[in-house]
């Protein structure tokens, strides 16, 4: 014969075993975020766009809503704490500048400022504008409308490559190009 002490004791520690499940389950299903279907931008398993796709095809629809990344504008890239556009970053902007050019479908370019984890968030958004503000002004003086460019910055928010040192860190001090024809 059970004693009631004892049921009641089994009894919480069966409705404390039944939430543990249910928070273990809860944390272990994995959500597609926003972020992560911003960062494939519709574009099934490929990175980028090749820029080709219109609304009016039926593929790529809604790549006039929605700035997307296109195989043409690579990527910048600048030293811990700076904004300066070193040499390999000019070279880049200028292939950049004559994509732009080239391409009067691109409504609007989209410039986004990037850094590493370190420094506060604050400091992190006004050093990812001024390295965006840095790249829309080397492209202005190329020949791109500044019409055409709008700059922003995600700070530290969106990292390209997850890791607490320089290997990772590299590669989320950047400018990265996106693309609407709207």
């Amino acid at each position: 014969m059970i004693r009631p002490a004892r049921s009641s004791q089994w009894a919480r520690f069966a409705v404390a075993l039944g939430v543990a499940a249910a928070l273990c389950v809860a944390g272990c299903s994995k959500k597609k975020t926003d972020a992560e279907d911003d960062l494939s931008g519709g574009l099934g398993d490929s990175e980028f766009s090749d820029g080709s796709e219109s609304a009016e095809d039926g593929e790529g629809g809604e790549f006039g809503s929605e700035p997307q990344r296109v195989r043409e504008l690579a990527s910048i890239y600048f030293e811990f704490d700076d904004a300066t556009l070193n040499s390999e970053a000019r070279t880049t902007l200028k292939g950049n500048s004559t994509a732009m050019l080239g391409r009067s479908e691109w409504k609007t370019i989209t410039l986004e400022g990037h850094t590493d984890e370190r420094g506060s968030e604050e400091y992190n958004l006004a050093l990812g504008e001024r390295r965006a503000n840095s790249a829309k002004q080397y492209l202005t003086d190329l020949g791109v409308p500044a019409s055409r460019m709008i700059t922003v910055s995600f700070g530290e928010g969106s990292p390209a490559v997850q890791g607490h040192d320089e290997s990772a860190w590299r590669w989320n001090r950047r400018v990265e190009f996106k693309v609407s024809r709207n």
